[in-house]
């Protein structure tokens, strides 16, 4: 572990990482189910919903962080707590979007173009690995889960964001209407995927 003041200054750039993710996912989120309302896309409103989970999973982290800014040691059962807290926001957001692209399938819901929609999946592109390569290392810097389980989730937003792209651009280019909600359910893998991951942490490894 680092000196303190080493330290102070990894939760200070914890701090601003946090504050960016929630910044940028609020507005990325809004653009996104906006889009997709317009669409009719589950795959872009589901996209839209995963930043909202983001924005939970930053309050997490700066609420951890404010724990350590006022002197207060974190022990595991607190750093486990708060990785279960973002872990629950991947289960909630599979089964809502899960549910929603089974029925669209049955149904044979297609959905309009969305050239919003796969702009701002591009950009996504962008910025997520990024941010999710400068959190992993303040993360793994300080020895805490609940920051790395945050920089996972912002690493799965790249992966959702290509499977976006994927389903979008095939609809829009072919008009095969299915690879929305098929995308949809890609999200829907990836997310119980790492929520089953970030529930269930290796009880050995101990980080604090």
């Amino acid at each position: 572990m680092g000196a303190p003041v080493e330290r102070v200054k990894l939760a200070r750039r914890g701090r601003m990482l946090a504050w960016f993710t929630i910044g940028w996912n609020s507005l990325e989120g809004v653009a996104a189910i906006a889009a997709g309302l317009l669409a009719g896309s589950i795959a872009l409103i589901g996209f839209g919903a995963d930043s909202y989970v983001e924005v939970f999973a930053g309050a997490v982290v700066l609420w951890r962080l404010g724990k350590e800014r006022q002197g207060e040691t974190i022990s595991v059962a607190a750093e486990l707590r708060a990785v279960k807290l973002i872990a629950g926001t991947f289960f909630l957001l599979a089964a809502g979007i899960g549910v929603e692209s089974v029925r669209r399938l049955v149904t044979a819901s297609q959905p309009d173009e969305s050239l919003l929609g796969i702009v701002i999946a591009a950009v996504s592109l962008i910025v997520m690995p990024l941010l999710a390569r400068a959190k992993r290392r303040v993360g793994e810097a300080m020895g805490s889960r609940a920051l790395v389980a945050d920089a996972t989730e912002t690493m799965l937003c790249v992966w959702l964001s290509v499977i976006l792209l994927i389903g979008l651009g095939l609809n829009a280019l072919f008009g095969w209407w299915w690879a929305d909600p098929v995308a949809a359910l890609g999200i829907v893998y990836f997310a119980v995927r790492e929520g089953i991951e970030h529930w269930n942490p290796d009880e050995g490894d101990d980080h604090s």
